[in-house]
Formats: C-alpha cells, structure tokens, sequence
C-alpha cells in the first residue's frame, strides 16, 4: 500500500518530525487536533492524511503499527502464502522439461513461521516510523471516547497508556479504526497449541501432519491452499454447496476443482458442531454426527468487530445490529466529531478500503477535497493458487436481472499461458448492455492481483469495451486475453445466457 506524502519543504525536526506550515495544510482548518484510534490501515493512513492537511495529531494503538493487517492477518498470511507458490510454481515443472531427481525441495515450518513474524515486525516499525517522520504522535494503549464535550465542543479521548498512566486529549475530530477480531465458535475455542484462529498460525514450531479448515470463506480457503502447498494433508469443512460460497461461481469452481486434483478433502454442506482435544490431536465432529481426527484445527468462522470499551454507544455512535459502526459514504458516524474506517464498519473487510475510509474521513474533516466510497469501484483478490481477484458488477447481479452482457476467455487459449504451463483459469469481463462501457471483471490466474489493474482502470473510468479493445498488448502476454474478452463483447451474449453456454463440468465457454 502506498503511503508516500509530499514532505516539507522545510525539512524534519531533530526529532524526525516536519516543521513549519506543510505544503498541502488546509488554509481553515489546519491547526486542527485529531485523534486516532487504532493504528491499522485505516487509522496509520489517516494520521499521514491529516499530517498533510495541516493537523494536530494523536494515533493510539495497543497492539503495533499496522494493527491486525500487518501483524497477524494480511501481510503474515500473505508471506506463509508466497512460499507455498513457490513450490506451486515448479509443480508442472517436468511439462517444461525440467526434471526434478529424488526430493529437491523441502519445507521447513519454523523457518517460514521466523520469516513471516520478521517481515511482519519490520513492515510495523516501518509503518511507525513513516507516521511519527511526518509528525504525528503515536501512543502505545488503548482509547476510550468520553461522554462529556471539551471547551468549544470538542470531543475528549482519554488514552490508557502501557505504561500504566492514563491522559485526557481533547480533538476537533476522532476516528475509530480499531478492526476486527476472529469469531469463536462456544464448542470451538482455540487454545493457540492445537485448535487455532488464523492469529495463532505463525507459533506452530513443527508443520502439521492433517489441517482441519472449519470454514471455507477467503481467510478459509487461503490458509487451506497455502498449508496443501507445503505438503499438509488438509481437510476443508464447509457448510456451503462449495467453497467461496460468496465469489465469481465460475472462479469458485475452478478453485474447487483444483483443491481436489491436489488432494485436498473437501466437505460440503458439513457444518462443524463441536472441536476438541485428543492426546495427540483434535477431533472434529459434524452437525450430522460424522467426526474428523486430525493432528491440527483452523477455525476461520469470520470476525467480530471491536468496538467493546470504546464509549461509543454513550457517545451517540450507533452500531448495526452485527455490533459494527454505522458509517455513511464519508466515513461520518452518528455522532458528532466521529468517524470510523476499516473492518470496525461493516464495510469490505480489505485493508485497502480500510485505508482509503481513513483518507475520506479526514479529507472531508479538514476540508479537503473528498470523492464518497464507492464500493462498485473497490479491486479485491483472493490469495489462493491461482488467485482470484474481482471488481465491479458480480456474476450474481447478472444471474439475478442486472442488463449486462458477460464474455469469458479460458487462459488455457492464451499462447503465455501455454508456455508457462497454465492450464486452469480465465478472465471474464461485464459490459453495460446498451453501452458496452465495462462495469465489472473477474480474473482467475497466477499473479491475478495484479492483472486486475487494468480492469478496476476501466470501470473506474467507464472505459468501453471498444476502449480497452482498441489498447496495443505484448504479444505474448497474459494481458493479451483481456484484450481478446474486450473484443468479444462487442458480439457478446445476454448475462442471462452465458450459464447456458458454460460447461457444468470444467465452466468453459462452449466455443
């Protein structure tokens, strides 16, 4: 995520920090004191925003810079993931003609886990030092709103600080980023040895002999790739007809599909009752009274958000009935002074919507200019291999009535595809019916987080599909086919039509 700000032309303070009026300072309202609470994504990119707008800032965090998303969720995930591609990247490597003697490659765990925790602490540090180098002050503990106003009706943030004392700050404006938590299940606590959140996977010293996923959502279905991508036995729980019950069907499927030729046991329509301990192990039992025994369970059964403590209620900030904090499309809460950004809201739970709710809010605080989130524009991507990664308009909306039309080209027709030995995958794009102008894709691809670009450029823009048609490509490139799926919309069919011209078996365009 890119967090570089202008700096001041009048250099840093001994302490790091900018002096002078910066740059980029709002004419009316800079001076003005915020306060931060949670470091994350949507609090750290806040606290860089507001700097630059010309404001007093305070961020209070418990946890890290970074909060969950660098810490234990996004970029330690990630990291676990980037070596499980490796080993998925030489696994058609005799198709290429390059043959492997004996056991080339082994896998150590503990060395992963070692490099996950480092890379995760640096990118906080990192993180912390980029904050307080623009000025911000960053305090280690927890915040809590208080109900009485401050002079001129300023809302007052008392911060309990690590170290035992506890302060009262007075700001213009406050923003909660305080995230999310892992969801427990009451028959299915982790006790961080064998039955384990998606926090806890990084402290294992020895890898797993048989992975129980209990839920087969993103975070599910990542951990559940990544761990069979290192040579765990791995059983998927899911009480959905199929895995990522809530993506692209066609993307979902290729992704099952694909679990299954690897090895991977997975169980639909099976809901997980109950978890416990063995003497060497766990022992899952099902809703239907089947059980599963396996050395190790992951319980990814969704989040909670964290708002306990926080005063919010008794401060006027009214919550949704899943316990988020309602928030309108400039992050404004129901109380005055407040706002909120990231998974505390409810919104897409992506650290890159979390960070850009943090930059509206304080960009319409301050006075900036401010454009409302839009969700219809937000790129998101699911780390599994091939990766998946969508914007825009969904194949449900289409399924379900919206006027579009729907093209889809299989990778496996690509001619790079081909020499790198991709065989399963495609990009599908969705067009306006009567416009063409493009509204949403989907790319199912190694790297398709990055292919994704081009697309959320298009919808962003409301390019048309003769727009993107029209675009030069290295040939032969990846990028190539989304070209060729801009061309076919041109005599593209009825989104109505296109799961009738689909495969049920492999989802390939009949073509």
């Amino acid at each position: 995520m890119d967090t570089t700000q202008e700096q001041s032309s009048t250099g840093p303070t001994a302490s790091g920090a900018p002096k002078g009026k910066l740059p980029g300072a709002s004419r009316v309202r800079s001076g003005s004191r915020v306060v931060i609470i949670g470091g994350g994504p949507g609090g750290y990119e806040a606290a860089l925003s507001a700097r630059q707008l010309g404001a007093v800032v305070t961020l209070i965090e418990n946890k890290g810079m970074g909060g969950s998303a660098v810490l234990t969720d996004v970029v330690p995930s990630k990291t676990l993931i980037a070596s499980a591609e490796w080993l998925h990247s030489v696994e058609s490597a005799d198709e290429l003609g390059i043959v492997a003697t004996g056991e080339p490659w082994t896998v150590s765990l503990p060395a992963i886990n070692r490099r996950v925790l480092d890379l995760a602490s640096r990118q906080s540090n990192d993180i912390r030092d980029r904050v307080i180098s623009q000025g911000a002050e960053v305090l280690a503990g927890k915040g809590t709103i208080l109900t009485a106003l401050g002079s001129n009706g300023t809302r007052i943030v008392r911060a309990y600080l690590d170290d035992g004392t506890s302060q009262d700050i007075e700001a213009e404006i406050v923003l909660v980023a305080t995230g999310a938590t892992p969801r427990e299940l009451p028959d299915a606590k982790p006790d961080g040895e064998r039955i384990l959140n998606w926090t806890q996977m990084y402290s294992m010293t020895e890898r797993p002999e048989h992975l129980v996923v209990v839920g087969s959502g993103v975070t599910g279905a990542e951990f559940a790739g990544a761990y069979m991508g290192i040579g765990v036995k791995v059983t998927l729980v899911s009480s959905r007809d199929r895995v990522l019950p809530n993506e692209d069907p066609d993307a979902a499927n290729v992704i099952e599909n694909v679990f299954a030729r690897r090895g991977m046991t997975i169980l639909s329509r099976s809901r997980a009752e109950s978890v416990t301990r063995t003497d060497d192990g766990v022992l899952v039992t099902l809703a239907d009274g089947r059980t599963v025994e396996a050395s190790h369970c992951l319980m990814a059964v969704g989040s909670i958000p964290n708002t306990e403590g926080l005063g919010l209620e008794e401060a006027g900030v009214q919550l949704t009935d899943s316990g988020h904090i309602l928030v309108d499309k400039v992050s404004r809460t129901t109380a005055f002074r407040i706002y909120a950004a990231g998974d505390v809201t409810g919104s897409m739970p992506l650290a890159s919507v979390a960070a850009m709710q943090g930059r509206i809010a304080m960009n319409h605080a301050l006075g900036d200019y401010v454009e409302p989130l839009d969700i219809a524009k937000v790129a998101s991507n699911i780390f599994t291999a091939p990766e998946i990664a969508h914007v825009g308009a969904t194949q449900q909306q289409c399924d379900e009535g919206l006027d579009a039309v729907v093209t889809l080209v299989p990778l496996m027709r690509n001619p790079r595809a081909k020499m790198q030995g991709m065989t399963e995958g495609f990009i599908k794009l969705i067009a306006e019916t009567s416009t063409r102008v493009i509204i949403g894709g989907v790319v199912v691809a190694p790297g398709a987080s990055e292919y994704i670009l081009p697309i959320a450029l298009a919808v962003t823009a409301r390019m048309t599909a003769d727009d993107m048609a029209s675009v030069f490509t290295v040939y032969p490139s990846l990028s190539g086919s989304l070209t060729e799926a801009a061309r076919q919309l041109r005599n593209s069919i009825a989104a109505t039509d296109i799961r009738e011209r689909l495969n049920p078996h492999d989802r390939t365009p009949n073509r």
